[in-house]
Formats: C-alpha cells, structure tokens, sequence
C-alpha cells in the first residue's frame, strides 16, 4: 500500500547509548524517540528483534517470533525491584561506542536470570496474571522457544542436531522427562520474553503519542538452528537422516561475486506451508505486528523465486531458480490482517515477475543512494527516476556509512555525484545526501544515524560476507547536537515530511 509522505531514522536498539554496554529500552530509548518527534521524523527503523546468535546478527536468531533479551532495561528491572542497582556495577563503564558481545552476554544473562528468580518466587497475584494473559496471547510461539532455550544451555549451546536424537526428534517421552527436569529455566526465559513484551509496548506506546510508527524488519529465511526449524520441520527443506539442510538459501553468482553467496539456512518447504494455509507464516507476522507498525520484507525476491542450492555444495554455483507461492502467501495474509502494512527490500537480481508480485499489492521497493552514481542516466537509484510508492534510504544497515562510501568511491561515480548535485554542501557530503532523499519525491525517506551525524566507514553497522565485527557500533547521546536537530528538523519541514495537523 502506498505510505503517507514520511521521513524517519534508522537505528537498532543496540545501537542506543546505555551505561550497561549495550543499548536497550530503557531511558536512552526514549530520549531517542524524544528526537525523533523534535525533527518531526514520523518512522524508527529498526532491525530484527529477535535473540541472537552466533556472530550477534539480527539476521540469524534463535527465533523469529520472539525478542532479545539482551535489550531489557536493567533500570526497569530495578524500578520493579527484580534487581538492585549494586548488582549492576560489574555492566557499567563498558566501551561507550561499540558492544562487547563476549562481554555483555555473559554478564548481562547473569542478571536477568537472577530477576527471573526473584520474579518466579515473589511475583504479586497481578504480575502472574499478567505473564499468564502473554503467555495465553504468545501461546503459538513462546512455550517451545522457552524449552528450545532451556535445552540449548543443558546441552551446552549446542545446535539442536546435535542433541540426543530423541530431543532432535521431538519424541513424546523424552520431551515429557525434560520438561519437567528443566522446568525453572523455561520458565526464567518464558518470564523475560514476557519483559521484554512489556518493555517493548511501553516504548511503543511513547512513540505513538508522538506520532512516529516504528519500522520491523522480517528476515525472509530463518536459522537452521532455531526453534523455528526444531519444532516445525516439515516447514523446512531437510535431510531426513541428518536434519541438515536439504537444500539450502542464497543467491547466484554476480558481479559482485564469481561463485554467489551461500547463505546455508534451509529453503521452506513451500508444498507443506501451502497445506497448512501458510499457518506459521500467518503466526509469525502476527508476532511481529505485536511489535511494529510497518513491516520491511527481507529479499523479497525470494518470495516470487530463490535461488536453490544442494547439500553439499561449498558455494552457490550449482543453484536453481525455483518458484515460490508469494501471491498467495500475500493473499492469505491480506485476508487475515486487512491492507498490508509491508515494504518491499526489492534489491539484487530483480526480474520482471519479481516487479509485478510487488506492484500487485501496491508494496513500496526501496531506492539506494549509494546505488545511483553508476551507470547512466536510466540508473533507477537517481533520484529523477524515482516513482512516488518508494521508500529511499542514502544507505541501509549493509551499506558503508554516507562519508566512508565517498571516500572511496571511483572517480566515475564521484564526478557523476558531482554532475547531479553540482555542489557539496557546506554541512558535508552526508547533508548533501540526506537533502536529496528527504526532497525526493519517494513517500518515505530513511536515513541512518550515522550519516546524520556525519561519522565515516568505522562506524558502519555490518559488512557483508565480514564474519566477525559486525552489529557492535554505538552513539554517545551527547553526539547529537542541537544545531543537527535544527537542520534535520528544517529540512524535514522544507520537504513536507512533517507530520500534518500541529
């Protein structure tokens, strides 16, 4: 569906300032929601909110239904007296600008397990039916991520292939023994998705009386190693003697790559999802819609064909194009929740039957800034050629920061820059940039964080095909200065952005 004129920022939570080494919900989250309505921005965006796994991306989760816990405000905690404010000393004085992982995750877990005890133990009448009611609500998903959780620690972090083959096969009997066996822990990681609900919502509700809608982001494959994948198997393309993948995601050969990406999750089985009416899907955009307002689908592409690759292979050359049923996976949606919230990452290898499964519903793609400067004037990332139903962005959680993409750009490229913008701001090259998107004619422009504050490539969020240091980076709140809350704000206005009615 075509959005109203917008404008918005990107940034994930863990990105947030916070005294405990990684951003979260707690007060710093709303001082970012507090400028986002002082620049008249109308949209957050935000990655997948799911709880991570090896490497720490969003895009590889333990789950695609529930949140991170990583991201429960430990002062939030603290107000309800589930912690004590000493108990929190070992988390302060981290690296102020990037997330430790290796630190973070071991200390921090520490600490929401010991307020799920207290909780377990000395929760009021009112609070245990409030779990109750979100564990009625979250029926579908909440209980097995709770168990695969609880036996992912038992097991020693170990992928769920790798458990006892009657774990890895869900048997009856032995699921039964180690329910009960385990029984505190399910409920230690029931109780923080049940915070991390309750968190989330609270923040939500403080964007949306000012007026800003927040952005989610649905990754199109899930993780091998997932509950996902352990309690629905027949919905994934898998091996049934190892519960490997059978036949694995990723995208062909390009330009960019001689042998493509093999990404390694497996491909639905899209036989067995049709059968079922496309039931997980419809759960899993409910859960999301629990938490956003607007839903950005990953590599869309692959919902019209995707590239296919065996067992086996080391690389995506040996792939295949295969059909997928993204019209009616649409059409299902759309009849369970109405017009459809959805914008389209229509990047890559874009086909025609890609275009018109897009343009069916009316689902905005997105435009590249970083993308527009090569080639020639036909190039569909310049802005001249941009249609009304887009969303530009001056570049995504997977692009270089605005300065440390100009720095090396070809010289080509940059005198095409030149030749369209014919000067570079005074403010810099990023100004000049987030200028062009905000004035565009595209309904909705986003721009990160980093280019608002002019920071260069060591402060990108990820690098693609990079397997470590990614996801890490962070702003001091002090970074943020009035003079760019009046230039974003003025900006915002000049382009008729701002929200209506003030």
């Amino acid at each position: 569906m075509p959005f109203p004129r917008a404008s918005g920022i990107l940034l994930h939570p863990t990105s947030l300032p916070s005294r405990f080494g990684i951003g979260d919900l707690g007060p710093e989250a709303y001082r970012f929601i507090d400028f986002l309505a002082d620049t008249r921005q109308q949209l957050w965006q935000v990655l997948p909110l799911g709880p991570t796994g090896h490497g720490n991306s969003p895009y590889l989760c333990y789950s695609a239904m529930a949140g991170n816990p990583l991201l429960i405000s430990l002062e939030a905690l603290c107000d309800r007296a589930l912690l004590h404010h000493d108990e929190l000393h070992d988390l302060e004085h981290m690296e102020p600008y990037r997330v430790d992982f290796d630190r973070v995750i071991p200390l921090k877990t520490e600490l929401l397990k010991r307020a799920a005890g207290r909780f377990e133990h000395g929760a009021s009448a009112e609070d245990r039916a409030a779990l109750a009611e979100f564990s009625e609500a979250c029926h579908f998903w909440v209980d097995e991520f709770a168990f695969f959780m609880a036996l992912k620690n038992a097991h020693g972090g170990a992928g769920w292939t790798e458990w006892p083959a009657p774990l890895a096969r869900r048997e009856p009997e032995a699921m039964a023994e180690w329910r009960e066996k385990l029984a505190s822990d399910i409920f230690c990681h029931k109780f923080l998705q049940f915070e991390f609900h309750r968190q989330w919502q609270a923040l939500r509700q403080y964007a949306r009386d000012r007026q800003i809608q927040i952005i989610g982001d649905i990754p199109i494959y899930v993780a091998h190693d997932s509950v996902d994948v352990w309690a629905y198997p027949d919905n994934f393309m898998l091996d049934q003697e190892t519960l490997a993948p059978a036949l694995m995601a990723g995208v062909p050969p390009d330009y960019f790559s001689e042998t493509g990406q093999l990404w390694g999750n497996p491909t639905y089985n899209w036989d067995v999802l049709k059968e079922r009416n496309f039931n997980w899907w419809i759960q899993r955009v409910r859960a999301l819609l629990d938490y956003v307002d607007i839903v950005r689908v990953d590599h869309f592409r692959g919902l019209q064909a995707y590239w296919g690759v065996p067992a086996g292979e080391t690389t995506a050359i040996n792939g295949e194009w295969i059909e997928a049923p993204g019209s009616e996976l649409f059409k299902t949606v759309r009849d369970t929740f109405g017009t459809l919230p959805i914008m389209a990452e229509d990047l890559g290898m874009i086909t025609p039957e890609v275009e018109a499964l897009r343009d069916e519903f009316e689902f905005p793609g997105m435009k590249i800034l970083h993308f527009a400067f090569g080639g020639g004037s036909d190039n569909p990332y310049l802005p001249c050629n941009y249609e009304s139903n887009s969303v530009v962005y001056t570049g995504t959680h997977d692009n270089d920061t605005t300065l440390g993409w100009f720095d090396k750009m070809p010289d080509y490229e940059r005198d095409r820059l030149m030749q369209y913008v014919g000067c570079i701001s005074s403010e810099g090259i990023h100004w000049t940039l987030i200028r062009l998107v905000l004035l565009s004619v595209a309904n909705q422009a986003i721009v990160p964080l980093q280019d608002v504050l002019g920071y260069g490539s060591d402060c990108r969020m990820n690098t693609p095909g990079k397997p470590e240091g990614n996801w890490a980076w962070r702003y001091d709140a002090e970074a943020i200065t009035d003079e760019m809350r009046d230039r974003l704000r003025g900006l915002t206005e000049l382009a008729n952005r701002a929200p209506k009615g003030e």
